[in-house]
């Protein structure tokens, strides 16, 4: 993996970072992340970044599991061991309802958070570096990826983060 150079912003404010987001947007500024402590309304269209489709992996993963749980009651008490119990039929769907509901959210639930684990790469060996101590509790940053970027490119960044009134860092990424 390769080293990255990141010169990143400091602010203090949600409503001041938007607009810089919207300036550095205008000026053509190729923001390479936006970091905040807390989801920020509107930033999803500044950044014109796209709807996950992680919901649709979750219905599909929530239809395997209702099919398991289904069919596999099915399969279980009409011809692996068939029992009357309570004088109810071999094959009574509503008393399958409620095992296919919890299977139905158990296999969504899992589903979603091992592909979100996998498409991000995250693993319990991951390793991330926080750009800055405070960025996960009070503080919003704009990052740009500065690796191969000019001295007069860089100094171009500075000054906008001048300009927005943010405070400036760098840092080295492994």
């Amino acid at each position: 993996m390769e080293n990255k150079k990141i010169l990143f912003g400091l602010y203090d404010d949600e409503q001041i970072l938007l607009d810089a987001v919207k300036e550095a947007k205008d000026g053509q500024l190729d923001i390479y992340d936006v970091y905040t402590p807390f989801p920020v309304h509107g930033l999803d269209p500044l950044l014109e970044l796209s709807e996950s489709r992680l919901h649709i992996v979750g219905f599909f993963f929530g239809v395997v599991g209702a099919l398991t749980a289904f069919l596999g009651m099915t399969w279980i008490f009409t011809d692996e061991w068939p029992m009357i119990i309570g004088g109810k039929p071999y094959w009574s769907v509503p008393a399958f309802i409620p095992i296919t509901f919890e299977l139905t959210v158990l296999f969504a639930a899992f589903g979603m958070v091992f592909v979100f684990y996998a498409v991000n790469g995250l693993s319990p060996r991951a390793h991330t570096e926080v750009l800055h101590p405070r960025l996960t509790d009070d503080r919003f940053a704009i990052a740009f990826d500065t690796s191969v970027s000019s001295n007069e490119e860089i100094s171009r960044l500075e000054k906008f983060f001048e300009r927005s009134g943010a405070e400036v860092h760098i840092k080295n990424l492994k």
